[in-house]
């Protein structure tokens, strides 16, 4: 960490070895920094670095306007000098609408840009720059406006939603660049009635026939949910975290039955979460994807624990099995899960590898 005194940053100017390995810059600017030392720092940065590949900027707006655009000014500096700018994060906090160029100055970075990340934006005009990105693969999306998903134009094979989102609008979306979807990560934060969930559904089945892996949340499990699971033929990787809708105990394992039944033999990782947690009995019974990595919700039920360990037997591949919760789990049935796969976590939870 820098002690921000003007003096500080000409002797690091001068560090030639420093800027010449320099390849990660975030910075955080905060109301508690002097605005005009941070300035000058980031016009040193500006002068003397190239090879920034990976820029995370967190910006708040409560400056004075003046030193906020000379701030800015500098940061495009440093957008704009770059020789290959491979990776770019804003958050941008309480939902700027005034980007004063920054995201135009990536046009700069068209060739080299490879995954963007906006938290916390409203949209701008600035942000079409990105449809000009040749090389953009991931493009994440979080806790913004519906309007930025209009930057699917762009050719993204990874894609992740975090915000609320106009349900109707997502089929047009998708349409873009669903062909080439390979990841998708959908937590919407607005489609707890069933009819809206239908658009991003039938989208998703129209449009994204590739998609390797797929992250839900927040969502109903309803039966197209599972039919579409069951279409995409090359998913490896499956994260539901989603609710059951007002379902009686036979409907839910009957559909319990028919998710487990229809999974593709491509799946390699499930994270079922706590989606189907009444029925974990049933799923496993019924489950024949060939998975090697299982995380579920709990484990504290003794049915339950043996549907496990039979699944284990049946299922070879099987090599990981993460458990969050497991409260009130005999000591012996636990060491009895453990025996039959390479690697069973107990109270952790596991992420894409």
């Amino acid at each position: 960490m820098f002690e921000f005194k003007p003096e500080n940053f000409y002797s690091i100017g001068r560090n030639e070895l420093l800027f010449s390995r320099l390849q990660h810059l975030s910075l955080s600017v905060i109301p508690e920094f002097n605005i005009g030392n941070v300035t000058i720092f980031l016009k040193v940065l500006a002068k003397n670095i190239t090879t920034i590949s990976s820029l995370n900027l967190e910006i708040y707006s409560d400056y004075e306007p003046l030193l906020f655009h000379s701030l800015f000014h500098v940061i495009i500096r440093i957008i704009k000098s770059q020789d290959q700018l491979k990776w770019f994060s804003l958050d941008g906090e309480d939902h700027p609408t005034e980007l004063y160029g920054i995201i135009s100055a990536l046009e700069c970075q068209k060739n080299s840009l490879q995954e963007v990340i906006i938290n916390e934006c409203a949209y701008n005009k600035e942000f079409e720059v990105l449809k000009d990105c040749k090389n953009l693969e991931t493009l994440r999306i979080l806790n913004c406006g519906s309007k930025l998903l209009n930057l699917l134009d762009c050719k993204i094979s990874t894609l992740e939603v975090d915000c609320p989102i106009d349900a109707q609008t997502i089929p047009l979306n998708l349409e873009k660049s669903g062909l080439l979807l390979q990841r998708l990560s959908f937590n919407p934060k607005n489609l707890e009635d069933i009819h809206e969930a239908l658009f991003f559904l039938e989208a998703l089945k129209s449009f994204c026939p590739n998609i390797t892996h797929l992250n839900i949340s927040n969502i109903g499990v309803s039966t197209q949910l599972v039919e579409i699971i069951g279409n995409l033929q090359k998913l490896q990787f499956l994260s539901l975290r989603c609710f059951i809708n007002d379902i009686q105990e036979e409907g839910m394992k009957i559909r319990v039955m028919l998710f487990a039944g229809i999974l593709p033999l491509t799946l390699q990782y499930l994270d079922l979460g706590n989606t189907w947690q009444p029925c974990l009995d049933i799923f496993l019974n019924h489950c024949n994807a060939p998975l090697k990595r299982l995380l579920i919700y709990r484990l504290n039920d003794e049915k339950h624990t043996r549907a496990l360990i039979e699944f284990c037997l049946r299922n070879k591949a099987l090599n990981y099995v993460g458990v969050y919760r497991y409260s009130d789990l005999g000591e012996n049935l636990r060491k009895e899960v453990e025996t039959h796969v390479t690697k069973c976590c107990f109270g952790t939870t596991c992420t894409y590898c």
